[in-house]
């Protein structure tokens, strides 16, 4: 195959079926070990990513640095610093250089004279520490490097033990195993940065959630619990310090090899497997061909062999070097033993492994809504077992936030770096269980850092269009699926052509909005030349976010609206259920009541259902709950827009109550990776009217909710706006003043119990008490 350069050849690595042993070998020094890894009908494979152009880091140094690149991190020629003895300092050599950076490499006397050879013979700047820090080799390093940072203005530290880069360069890895053998039962790795293990074994889950996950370690490494030995030999496994990438929530057992065990199974790869390996690749080797050896028939066992012989030609395949450090005195028992909890490991052990009982799991919410199930949603965090953390610029607008006893971490969350930033200084990756919002204008930000982070959540890009109205109008329009027919305006000089594109009454509304905001059915060209000047003339929106400065003209669809709820789990999309929808009367959208089911005939209702699937499968959204708005017109169903994320106007505790199904729990639980649930359990019906001003001025009261409540039906009764809350008639979601909540085995009766509960409640504004508007389109 050919590339451009060598940094393309990176990736794409041999996967080899080893081959079983019966007997042990002869080498110099090997340590006899018999039985390991009979065929039986057990498959074990060898993932040789030593064969990377260096090793590999390789990986992970491309990924890391093209990655930076294109956020800004790094700019064109601007110094790379990276603190390592080995296959990352290559990896980042090979890519740094092949991009045109000046690369300084921190390292230690532990360097081997190949990769030191290799370093400077790359043009790197190499720096080495002369003495251990307090906490080893690895804190004398980052010392050093911290201090060459304050010399190199706009350097760019890759930071391989805590960047999700780090793990995120593995997806490659992840897939090139699927697509090689389709299914693997257990995953064997090495554990230093905790990149390579944790972030396949978080790919391969998202597919084969059953895999099991077996880490490799050394004697004398902090990694799972044990005392600190900074004098060992190994190297590329290991640390005195816990790496921010190590996910521990992701591996089942841990093995420990001391350096004679580890140097010993180096030398039997070779000469088993014809494999010219390092330490690491011999320790995953070992372990591999034990569990290879105990495994049931048909079980499939693929170890990741990272590192390359070379650089070990003076110290694992040294006899001199044995004899200098006595490592024939070390323990070999040549099969593991069950390290009891508390124990110290001296030689090869192994534990089942369970995360720390002291690890606290975090769901974070970048923003929420203000209002409805912002706060509901904080509260059911804690019931899954994690900590709720609220993500936000302003903790003030979260009316009832110091009631949910969520943690607030405060930063610019409009700013991508920022918020990365905050969650990298805040939490190390085991401790993030899942990343979410229920607001609408955060949904791409949440699709970016899950990805980021290897967590649960959509494509970026499918999240990105459906909050562009314009770019979903693209999409849907390139699949075939009924919409409006529409035009963008961009300059106010367009909205003519627009307008003879879309007839009128067209509907005018920002690109970027939510909740109704600025949305205006236009009868004439000068009401709507009108609001096309009032949407472009926002700079920012509602959360302080730069404005689309776009409009979509659409053309006016007659008909009811309803709102299809889906849930995708398991690249598939599941049919919650439609939702009715009344709006206020023209010329503005304000939805003041919905009914869930929605009352129509089933045929009706599946081609609204088929239509929205249609739609998400279109625009690639195959994660959590979706809120699709759909016209049925004469011509058959329409999309007006796709939410990506549970309903608002209290729709999940609507359908909570007439079926059982918590579509805001199962959200959560899809943020964890974990099992939504959404089978009902019941069959009813609910709705919800919302409470609307007929006036403007400051709200005085809103009385009789006693007597509302009281209704037969009604389950609840909720006034959101404070006294002296200025209100005015409704133009959006934004004008709502409270909300009545009824259930009822038919949909008629939800209907009468919301009517009747709502003629017993009256709302003073000003000095004046006014019924408020009941709504004129269903």
């Amino acid at each position: 195959m050919l590339y451009d350069t060598l940094a393309d050849a990176i990736g794409g690595t041999p996967l080899v079926r080893l081959r079983p042993v019966t007997e042990g070998g002869t080498a110099p020094n090997a340590d006899p070990v018999t039985d390991r890894g009979v065929d039986r009908g057990v498959e074990a494979y060898a993932k040789l990513e030593l064969q990377n152009p260096f090793a590999m880091k390789d990986r992970v140094a491309r990924h890391i640095l093209t990655e930076a690149r294109r956020r800004g991190d790094l700019l064109p020629g601007a110094p790379v610093v990276e603190s390592s003895s080995g296959t990352m300092a290559l990896g980042v050599a090979l890519v740094g250089r092949s991009l045109g950076h000046e690369v300084h490499i921190v390292t230690d006397p532990r360097i081997d004279p190949v990769t030191l050879a290799k370093l400077r013979a790359l043009d790197c700047r190499v720096h080495i520490v002369d003495a251990m820090g307090a906490q080893g080799w690895q804190s004398a390093r980052l010392e050093r490097l911290a201090a060459l940072m304050d010399t190199l203005p706009g350097a760019f530290w890759p930071r391989q033990y805590s960047n999700p880069d780090n793990p995120g360069a593995y997806r490659g890895l992840a897939a090139e195993l699927l697509a090689d053998l389709g299914h693997v039962d257990v995953l064997v790795g090495a554990v230093g940065s905790g990149g390579s293990l944790c972030g396949t074994a978080r790919a391969l889950k998202e597919t084969l959630p059953g895999l099991r996950v077996v880490g490799v370690d050394c004697v004398g490494s902090t990694l799972f619990g044990q005392p600190d030995r900074p004098g060992r030999l190994q190297s590329g496994l290991g640390n005195s310090l816990l790496p921010e990438n190590l996910d521990r929530t992701l591996i089942d057992e841990v093995h420990w090899l001391n350096d004679r065990e580890a140097f010993a199974a180096a030398r039997e790869l070779a000469r088993d497997q014809q494999v010219f390996g390092g330490n690491t690749s011999g320790s995953v080797y070992r372990v591999l061909t034990a569990l290879a050896a105990e495994a049931p028939p048909g079980t499939r066992i693929v170890g990741i062999l990272p590192d390359r012989g070379d650089r070990y030609a003076d110290t694992v395949y040294d006899d001199a070097h044995w004899e200098a450090h006595g490592l024939h005195e070390l323990p070999a028992p040549g099969a593991p033993a069950d390290l009891p909890p508390g124990a110290t490991a001296h030689s090869w052990s192994r534990t089942a492994h369970r995360p720390p009982a002291d690890l606290r799991r975090h769901l974070v919410f970048v923003e929420s809504n203000t209002t409805g199930t912002g706060m509901i949603a904080l509260d059911l965090a804690r019931e899954l077992d994690t900590v709720p953390v609220l993500v936000t610029g302003d903790p003030d607008r979260y009316r009832g936030l110091a009631g949910t006893g969520a943690e607030v971490l405060r930063c610019d969350t409009n700013d991508d770096a920022a918020l990365r930033a905050a969650l990298l200084s805040r939490f190390r990756r085991e401790e993030i269980a899942g990343i979410t919002t229920t607001s609408d204008f955060y949904v791409p930000a949440v699709a970016r850092l899950t990805t980021w982070l290897g967590l649960s959540g959509n494509p970026p890009e499918a999240a990105a269009a459906c909050r562009d109205k314009t770019a979903l109008r693209a999409v849907l329009a390139a699949a075939g699926i009924r919409q409006p027919r529409h035009a963008v305006v961009r300059d106010p000089a367009d909205l003519p052509g627009a307008i003879a594109r879309t007839g009128l009454p067209c509907v005018v509304k920002p690109a970027d909005g939510s909740g109704s905001t600025h949305v205006l059915l236009c009868h004439d060209p000068e009401q709507a030349a009108a609001q096309t000047e009032l949407i472009l003339a926002e700079e920012v929106n509602a959360r302080g976010m730069p404005a689309a400065r776009a409009v979509l003209v659409e053309e006016y669809l007659d008909g009811p609206e309803v709102s299809v709820e889906t849930f995708g789990t398991a690249g598939a999309v599941h049919r919650v259920g439609v939702t009715a929808k009344s709006v206020t009367g023209s010329p503005y959208f304000v939805e003041h009541r919905h009914v869930f089911p929605a009352p129509m005939a089933a045929g009706r209702a599946r081609a609204a259902a088929d239509t929205a699937v249609a739609a998400l499968t279109a625009v690639g959204l195959c994660h959590g709950a979706a809120h699709t708005e759909v016209k049925l017109t004469a011509d058959g169903p329409a999309v007006v827009e796709i939410n990506p994320r549970p309903a608002g106007g209290m729709i999940p505790e609507l359908v909570r109550l007439a079926t059982g199904v918590d579509l805001l729990r199962a959200q959560l639980l899809a943020a964890l990776g974990r099992e939504p649930g959404l089978t009902p359990d019941r069959d009813g019906h609910a709705g919800i009217r919302f409470l609307l001003a007929g006036s403007e001025g400051p709200l005085t009261a809103v009385e009789g909710t006693g007597p509302a409540t009281a209704v037969p039906g009604v389950e609840e009764v909720t006034v959101t706006a404070a006294p002296g809350t200025p209100v005015r008639r409704p133009r959006s979601a934004a004008d709502r003043i409270g909300h009545v909540i009824a259930r009822h085995a038919t949909a008629e009766g939800v209907t009468e119990a919301l009517d009747e509960a709502h003629a017993r409640l009256r709302i003073t504004v000003g000095a004046a008490a006014v019924p408020a508007p009941a709504g004129a389109t269903t």
